[in-house]
């Protein structure tokens, strides 16, 4: 189910960019192309981010399981 999920929202941002790209294209919206490409650079940065904190918890967590092992 997960993967249906998955697949749903990727059809829906890339459904969702072409017609932001079209509108942009024919006239009938004024954004910048940072709002019309939004659909495929936000998802994106929200991945990197949570990436990110990510390994920056488990960096954290090695170094003070390394920390405790020392001061043993």
């Amino acid at each position: 189910m997960k993967n249906a999920n998955t697949n749903n929202a990727r059809w829906f941002s890339s459904l969702l960019l072409l017609l932001f790209i079209a509108l942009k294209l024919t006239g009938h919206i004024t954004w910048s192309w940072w709002w019309v490409l939004s659909p495929e650079w936000i998802p994106t940065a929200i991945t990197v981010v949570l990436f990110s904190i990510w390994i920056l918890v488990v960096y954290i967590k090695k170094k003070k399981r390394e920390k405790g092992v020392i001061e043993k």
